[in-house]
């Protein structure tokens, strides 16, 4: 059985896809992440110490985290024991921390836990992990691609070193590409291929920091090229299609890309506006989403400086709802230019955050008796409505007669700008 079971290994190895047959087996086959296991560097120097401390690592996907926590696991002498939160539970973890307290208790020998995706575990499932981690029973090493100060249990988070995962550059995914051509027993250097110069750079680039989709990239135009040839970057467009774009739309960098496109638009860029608005899309968020930040955009932003800045963000919500995707994402792109190319302000913002926190101080204060209404002979009895002046009744509508509460009298909140619009309103304001 132990020669058959070996034969099945083989063969179940030899049917891996190339990025699983090129995993590194130790720091020396490791490529990117130098800050951490570089020479010098605080994990590479645990590893070679053979210590052990639980870790949290976070944030890019296909960074090596797994690599990571199997070659620490190696170098310590540790079992290593893989666990998933998408498709495992509490239950798992009581059986593999039953399993650990036994072996280190008949053995010595230490257990790392890797749990992946560790943020797919609400925070009271998280609890789980806490007093084994405590008690040394298990150590734990957690993957998240999310912010962990945001999705892990803070007692947990605490007991836990974050070391933070970059994505690869073009240059470090050259490297293994590049491995991947000349390893004849675990990659494809069996079949004489070559890359040419720009299917090289078009592979390493297209890929954004994932050394897995550029190994995939390579190994499926390599299907379609035959031994010995020299692949191009019309093979391997063939064979990628079009890239898949990074956006996770429930987690850190949806927030990231929608901030990058409120701020270009603050910034009046509208080229930077139109790419951010493009990522979006794109991937697949939903545009009355977008269609929402616009509107908020257009009145926090611009306000009164640009009276059409409003309408024409609206308007591109109403297309949205109307026509739909694809057609909709020029509506969002023509108000997108529109508000970034409109003067800006935020004097609208400002002075409401100033009425507000104003209203919440002095909720309690009277409305001045003479802006009362007075619908009954009993409140004008009481002196409601009394002294009002009618500003139609005035020139140019304008009155002048306290309006604010008395504690308040004299408070400014809105201050226009000198531009657009609002220097005009500015005018008027300083003219009454």
């Amino acid at each position: 059985m132990d020669l058959f079971e070996q034969l099945a290994g083989e063969r179940l190895d030899a049917a891996a896809p190339l990025a699983d047959r090129l995993r590194p087996r130790s720091l020396d086959e490791f490529v990117g992440q130098e800050h951490l296991v570089g020479p010098g560097a605080v994990l590479r120097r645990m590893i070679e110490a053979a210590a052990t401390h639980p870790i949290q690592e976070s944030r890019r996907p296909s960074t090596g985290k797994t690599m990571v926590a199997r070659i620490i696991a190696e170098s310590t002498g540790s079992r290593f024991e893989w666990f998933s939160a998408v498709t495992m539970g509490v239950a798992d973890v009581k059986r593999i921390v039953a399993e650990a307290r036994e072996t280190i208790g008949t053995t010595g020998q230490r257990t790392i836990l890797f749990c992946d995706e560790i943020h797919r575990f609400n925070k009271a499932q998280q609890d789980a992990f806490l007093p084994h981690v405590e008690k040394g029973v298990v150590t734990l090493i957690g993957a998240t691609t999310e912010n962990p100060s945001f999705e892990i249990n803070s007692a947990l988070l605490s007991r836990l070193r974050v070391y933070t995962l970059e994505s690869l550059t073009p240059e470090q995914i050259a490297v293994l590409v590049d491995r991947a051509l000349d390893d004849a027993d675990k990659g494809l250097g069996d079949r004489r291929l070559a890359l040419e110069d720009a299917a090289r750079k078009f592979v390493c680039e297209s890929a954004q920091g994932d050394a897995r989709v550029a190994l995939s990239t390579l190994e499926l135009a390599a299907s379609l090229a035959p031994d010995g040839a020299t692949i191009t970057r019309d093979q391997v467009e063939a064979a990628l299609q079009r890239k898949a774009l990074r956006y996770d739309k429930a987690g850190e960098e949806h927030y990231n890309i929608i901030s990058a496109l409120h701020k270009s638009l603050r910034d009046s860029d509208p080229q930077a506006g139109l790419y951010w608005l493009a990522r979006m899309l794109e991937a697949g968020e939903d545009p009355l989403y977008v269609a929402r930040r616009l509107v908020r955009f257009a009145s926090e932003d611009i306000g009164l400086a640009e009276p059409s800045a409003l309408p024409q963000a609206v308007a591109a919500q109403q297309a949205v709802h109307f026509i739909g995707m694809p057609e909709g994402a020029l509506a969002l792109a023509q108000a997108t230019v529109y508000l970034a190319s409109a003067p800006k302000s935020n004097a609208i913002y400002r002075g409401y955050q100033r009425a507000a926190a104003d209203a919440r101080e002095t909720e309690r204060e009277p409305v001045p008796l003479h802006l009362r209404n007075a619908p009954t002979q009993l409140m004008k009895d009481l002196g409601y409505g009394a002294g009002y002046r009618y500003a139609h009744d005035y020139d140019n509508a304008v009155v002048e007669q306290q309006h604010l509460p008395e504690p308040l009298a004299g408070r400014v909140y809105y201050e226009p700008t000198d531009r657009g619009f609002e220097a005009r309103l500015k005018k008027r304001m300083a003219e009454e």
